[in-house]
């Protein structure tokens, strides 16, 4: 097959309405699948709040510590009563990476409407919040503070430009690693198969490639995460 089929859209269920176009698909059942996921894990195995928790619910107080220091050190106290939006951009993205590790299973974010989406919706959340919580002030981050004046039309140009950047190199970022690491396995896989015996070289590449990309599907998630912190901050602190 090609190494690109893997991405297809595949429709199971049709919804129409005028143009707009609601089907439910491949990617749909992937990211319900997710989210399954996440709710067995976090809400099932923590009913009983045991005082000493079983692996289950060790991993999920191990995932709920680490969203709780990386926004605490990019916001401060500040920042906790969007904990809940951080988690769940967290979580999410990193049982949508694994389980596209599965045989068979789509990875929904090696799709860039996917991850733009959710970039795009970090972004407007987040610039909402900074004007919600300075007013015009807000204008002020684009203003590095004790830069001469002269330099204003420069800087904040820079600094527009930037700040209007970052749902792109988020989106990007994330969408890049994941279509470019699984196509890398679809193609070293078709190696192995087409090179029968020789076919044990790209069976160690193989082997040492999918190790990178448990790797990566963990890495990626927690630096969208801790970058939708980084700009969590930026809203609260003009930092």
């Amino acid at each position: 097959m090609h190494p690109l089929s893997q991405f297809e859209l595949k429709t199971y269920v049709p919804i129409h309405i005028g143009d707009l176009n609601l089907s439910f698909t491949n990617s749909s059942l992937w990211m319900l699948i997710a989210v399954a996921i996440i709710f067995a894990l976090m809400a099932l195995p923590t009913r009983g709040r045991a005082y000493v928790p079983g692996r289950v619910q060790a991993v999920a107080e191990m995932l709920y510590d680490a969203t709780a220091n990386m926004l605490y050190q990019a916001t401060g106290r500040d920042g906790r009563p969007y904990f809940p939006l951080v988690f769940t951009l967290f979580t999410f993205l990193l049982v949508g990476n694994l389980q596209g590790m599965i045989p068979g299973a789509f990875t929904f974010t090696s799709h860039i409407i996917v991850t733009f989406g959710l970039a795009i919706a970090v972004f407007i959340g987040t610039t909402v919040i900074g004007f919600a919580r300075h007013g015009v002030g807000f204008f002020k981050f684009f203003m590095p503070e004790g830069a001469p004046v002269w330099t204003a039309p420069l800087l904040v140009l820079i600094e527009l430009i930037s700040y209007i950047s970052r749902p792109i190199s988020l989106s990007l970022r994330l969408f890049a690693n994941m279509l470019v690491g699984h196509t890398m396995l679809k193609v070293l896989g078709g190696f192995v198969f087409a090179l029968g015996v020789a076919g044990v070289i790209p069976l160690a590449a193989q082997v040492a490639v999918t190790a990178l990309e448990f790797l990566i599907a963990v890495l990626q998630a927690y630096v969208f995460a801790i970058l939708s912190c980084i700009y969590l901050g930026d809203a609260l602190h003009l930092h």
